[in-house]
């Protein structure tokens, strides 16, 4: 795992340079993701919100305590899954802003009320039941009302917090139709919302690769200091590296796949992972990846709910590989 090491992977707020933080919340799986403040004066531009109410007052508190005085008056939304912006609402003075792509997104999205039902105790005692309930039923979804941004953009927008310059660039669609990087050229930073995981695999929604792979390209241009990653760890312009070469590895493995007839569930389980991907966390995501690159190489894969049953079907099997292995042992 490619990671700053002065940044520890804690939760919490960590100063990155004098006007950037990030907001980590380890172990980054499902649900826990990073945010990030750029501060100049008494004003803020967050980067995100959390996936929940308690959650994003929990973030709000470390502001109050870290940076007293601090008012966010802008808040960034880098893409519609709500992870990164259910608790928009929690901050009704701030301008919301988002891809044009990202709103429409928002709009349209598997809601809380939906998940909550998803991942609650009446979720069905099926493989797809207990993976819903083990990585989403420890989240409290009541209360939650989406936010849609107030101001929407397509391509780039500059913006200013006082006397730091950022700027937004729209990369999607990859991860999904409307994702943004935010850019801190001054402090030499870049949040990369789930344009970057670092330390699990990704998960791909909508695609196609070749637009996530330039995505990484345009993170890397920017020559950062700093990378901040949807999930995970800080790391620096080498983990993005090491990130776009696991994407070009699946988009060639998706298309020998599928020219090859293999359905796109057996082509994730088939995937033969080199070092340093072997060790990544939730390789059944590579699921949900598949049924995105067979799409987007024209081949009809199932809706959500299928997709996700076929992932969650692969996280049980390979939890019992690694119990067998054990016992074998």
């Amino acid at each position: 795992m490619l990671r700053v090491a002065e940044i520890a992977y804690t939760k919490g707020w960590h100063q990155l340079t004098t006007d950037t933080w990030a907001y980590l919340s380890p172990p980054g799986t499902w649900g826990f993701s990073n945010c990030g403040l750029v501060v100049s004066g008494d004003t803020a531009l967050l980067v995100d919100t959390q996936f929940d109410l308690p959650m994003t007052r929990q973030m709000q508190d470390a502001i109050a305590a870290r940076m007293p005085g601090v008012r966010v008056t802008t808040v960034v939304t880098t893409h519609a899954n709500g992870d990164h912006c259910w608790g928009n609402q929690l901050f009704p003075q701030a301008e919301i802003i988002a891809s044009s792509a990202s709103a429409h997104g928002m709009a349209h999205e598997v809601q809380p009320a939906q998940l909550e039902a998803l991942s609650g105790p009446a979720s069905g005692d099926s493989a797809l039941g207990h993976y819903m309930r083990r990585h989403f039923g420890h989240f409290d979804f009541t209360g939650i009302t989406v936010m849609p941004p107030g101001r929407t953009f397509s391509n780039r927008l500059q913006l200013s917090v006082e006397d730091t310059a950022v700027e937004l660039i729209e990369v999607g669609p990859a991860h999904t139709d409307g994702d943004v990087i935010v850019h801190v050229p001054g402090a030499g930073v870049v949040y990369t919302g789930d344009i970057l995981f670092v330390g699990d695999h990704p998960i791909m929604w909508t695609g196609p690769v070749e637009n996530w792979i330039m995505a990484c390209d345009t993170i890397i241009a920017t020559g950062a200091r700093y990378i901040v990653p949807g999930h995970g760890p800080v790391t620096h312009l080498d983990g993005v590296r090491e990130f776009r070469a696991y994407l070009q590895m699946v988009a060639d493995h998706a298309a020998h796949a599928h020219a090859a007839g293999v359905p796109y569930w057996q082509a994730a389980s088939q995937l033969a992972l080199p070092t340093p991907y072997v060790d990544w966390g939730h390789p059944e995501r590579l699921v949900i990846t598949m049924a995105a690159a067979y799409q987007n190489l024209g081949d009809a894969s199932g809706d959500l709910m299928d997709v996700l049953a076929h992932a969650a079907e692969l996280e049980q099997s390979l939890a019992s590989r690694v119990r067998g292995s054990k016992l074998r042992g």
